[in-house]
Order: C-alpha cells, then structure tokens, then sequence
C-alpha cells in the first residue's frame, strides 16, 4: 500500500475527495440482500488480482496525454487551433509542398509523354 500526501487545495486532493463521496453514497444501495451470494475465494481473488497484468502505457501515450491535459489547464485549445490554422502553419506548408510537387510531376510526366508520341 503506497500513501501519498498532498496540499487539501490541490487538483489531485479535490478529486479523491468526490470519488470517495460517490463511494460513500453508493455503497449503501449497491450492496447485496440475498444472502446465498458468493463471495470469491481469499486465494483465488489474490491469485487474480496478482495475475492481472495493468496495461503499460508507451511514452508516446503518455507525451501525448500530458500534452492534452496542459492544453485544456492552461486554456490555449482555441489559441493553437487559430495559430495553426494560419499560413504559419507546419501541416498548411506541408500540404502547399505536397501540391507543388505533384503539380511539378505532372508536368515534366506530360512533357515525357509528348516527346514519346512522334
């Protein structure tokens, strides 16, 4: 068991604290009346919990979640999308590239093909 202390004020306190009450007020109803419900076995449940391997998350995932999360905390969604969108923009270049050069092979593919006809 790992505990961790953190600020009361903090985002991550915050949190715990509304999960905790969801648990709290859902515990209640959600707990069983019948009595012949079975309940998993100690070593079996272990054996389970144990065995159960969490799935890793690659540090591309995780760039990209934490770039997210700055995202909306610092509130410049809107601001990158505006930015972006501008001639400024790496994909606008890219594409303009792209076009160019097609355009440029269509051209010099259509010159071949005249200097092959006679």
């Amino acid at each position: 068991r790992v505990t961790k202390e953190v600020d009361s004020t903090s985002k991550e306190a915050k949190s715990f604290l509304k999960q905790q009450e969801k648990l709290q007020s859902s515990a209640p109803g959600s707990l069983p009346t019948v009595s012949g419900v079975k309940r998993p076995s100690g070593i079996s449940s272990l054996l389970g919990k144990i065995g159960s391997k969490k799935q890793k998350m690659s540090t591309l995932e995780k760039s990209k979640l934490d770039w997210e999360n700055f995202k909306e905390e610092e509130g410049i969604v809107e601001e990158l999308a505006i930015h972006n969108r501008g001639k400024d923009g790496y994909i606008e270049r890219k594409a303009f590239l792209e076009r160019v050069d097609h355009r440029q092979f269509e051209i010099e593919r259509d010159v071949r093909l005249s200097r092959m006809k006679p």
